[in-house]
Parts: C-alpha cells; sequence; structure tokens
C-alpha cells in the first residue's frame, strides 16, 4: 500500500510541476487548497495544458490535427478504464475514482482546441462566448466536483461563467500577441466595426479612444460574469472557496493591470504585481472570514 501511495503521489508531483511551470497565478491559488483537491485541480490543469498545446506548440494544422487527434484517443481508451501508463491520466484516474467527475467537459475542452484549429474570427459576442465557453467554461465545469461537492444548489451556471470570463480577460491582456504571433482576432467583428476600428489599426496598435470603448465594453461584460460567480462563493466548500475566490480575482486583476498601463496590450503582457496579488489576497480572505461580499 505504500509503494502504492508513493507513486500515485509521483503522478501528481508530475502534474504538479506542469501548473508551477505554467501558470503561478492558478498555482498560487490552489496550491493552498487541501493535498487531495489541489492534486485534483492540478491534473485537470495538466490535461488541459496539454490539449492547448497540442494547437499552440505544433506548427502546421496537420500536426496540430494529428495531436489533438492522440490526445483524443487517449480520452476515449480513458473512458473505457483502459487509460495509457502516463502520469497524467493515472492522476486524473484516480481523481475520477475521489470525486464524482463527468468526462463531457473533457471531451468539450478539445472540441475548442478544434475551433482554434479552425479558427474563424467571431462576428458576435454570442460567438465569442459560444468559443469561450469550450476552451475555458469546460474547465469551470471540471473543477467543480473538486471544489463544490457539498453544494446544496447547482453551480454549472457560475463555473461557465467564470470560465467564459478568464476567457475574454485572456483575450484581452493578449491582444498584440494573438494579432502579430498567431495571426488572429478574438474581438467581435460587429464591435469593432461599432467603433470603426479597421484592421490597419490593429496591425499599427493604436490605441485610441475607439480601442479603449472596444476594449472596456469586453472588460466589463467580463466583469458582469465575474459578479455573477462571485455571488455564488459561499455555496463551494468551506475549504475551497477561499483558493476559488482568489483565483478569481487574481484574474480579473489582470484587467485593471492593463488599465494602469494605459491599455497597453500590443507590446507587453500584463500581469498582477506581487503587490497587487498580496492586496488581493488579502481582500479574499477578508470576504471568507466575515461571509460579506466586498
Amino acid at each position: 500500500m505504500r509503494k502504492q501511495d508513493t507513486t500515485v503521489k509521483d503522478y501528481y508531483r508530475y502534474c504538479e510541476e506542469i501548473i508551477k511551470k505554467n501558470s503561478k497565478s492558478f498555482y498560487f491559488a490552489f496550491s493552498q487548497l487541501p493535498e487531495d483537491k489541489a492534486n485534483a485541480v492540478f491534473a485537470i490543469y495538466t490535461f488541459c495544458r496539454r490539449a492547448d498545446d497540442s494547437v499552440d506548440e505544433n506548427g502546421s494544422k496537420v500536426r496540430q490535427q494529428e495531436e489533438l487527434e492522440r490526445l483524443n484517443m487517449e480520452l476515449q481508451l480513458f473512458e473505457k478504464g483502459e487509460e495509457i501508463q502516463h502520469p497524467m491520466w493515472l492522476a486524473l484516474r484516480d481523481v475520477f475514482n475521489r470525486y464524482n467527475m463527468s468526462i463531457e467537459p473533457f471531451y468539450e475542452q478539445l472540441e475548442g482546441q478544434r475551433m482554434d484549429i479552425n479558427f474563424t474570427e467571431p462576428m458576435t459576442l454570442m460567438e465569442l462566448e459560444k468559443y469561450s465557453y469550450y476552451v475555458a467554461g469546460t474547465v469551470g465545469l471540471m473543477l467543480l466536483p473538486v471544489l463544490a461537492q457539498g453544494s446544496s444548489i447547482d453551480l454549472t451556471e457560475q463555473a461557465i461563467s467564470l470560465g467564459i470570463a478568464m476567457q475574454i480577460t485572456n483575450i484581452l491582456r493578449d491582444i498584440g500577441e494573438d494579432y502579430h504571433i498567431k495571426n488572429r482576432v478574438y474581438i467581435p467583428q460587429s464591435l469593432l466595426a461599432s467603433e470603426l476600428y479597421s484592421a490597419d489599426h490593429l496591425k499599427n496598435a493604436t490605441i485610441n479612444s475607439s480601442f479603449i470603448r472596444i476594449w472596456e465594453s469586453l472588460a466589463q461584460h467580463a466583469e458582469e460574469l465575474y459578479d455573477n460567480f462571485f455571488h455564488s462563493i459561499f455555496y463551494f466548500d468551506e475549504d475551497s472557496r477561499f483558493q476559488v475566490l482568489l483565483a478569481a480575482k487574481v484574474y480579473r486583476g489582470i484587467l485593471n493591470a492593463v488599465r494602469k498601463n494605459n491599455y497597453e496590450c500590443f507590446h507587453v503582457k500584463n500581469y498582477v504585481s506581487p503587490i497587487e496579488m498580496q492586496k488581493i489576497h488579502q481582500a479574499a480572505r477578508f470576504v471568507v472570514n466575515r461571509k460579506v461580499l466586498s
């Protein structure tokens, strides 16, 4: 038994290194969960990271499709209880044994990656939200059984809201990188057209009043989604709500980081500073201790 436990810990340690390397903000928040729950989050994150990397780390569309199909086949084996001997899948097996997990969001996450491979610019906010659901709202659904085991209400809508809000935050942070490196525009075309903000403006990294109105329109929508999530925080497990609230508030803080940098999101990547991180930490702790939303 001791040897088996050590092996499971090794699987989770592999996943912990993945999240520690790729997402300091998520690791900062979720590493403070009880060990079993933290390990489950690390394993789920590793799956999502691999799905994302299958697209981002392969240059050709053919190669991207091959890697995504390989991951899809491995997921099918996992669903059958025939997972391959890899730390991620073995850790996920332990997660599925411990929690009331659903396989569907994992398949939908892969569908989101297919949408990235066959990318088309969203025309409307509704199309952007649909894409954001598949690549990020699904993550909220994966985590929900771990973080809200004892909830007395259905938190599906709130989990999806948080995922979509985080994805829109990513888009607003990475406008320059997406355009110049990935040749992608995630901002809805209808929104760009309403402000007469053209492809040349994007190419020239123009930050004018039109751009700020576009950016703020999406940012304020994301903040509404964050608020929808925040109002449900006390339905999450008591041992998890601080960490969940912290992760959400840190991510929301990226929006203010861009604002403080005068909306410069073309040539720099904005982050929440360590000082702001500490302030957010204290504010989140105050909320859960006092059970009053701030």
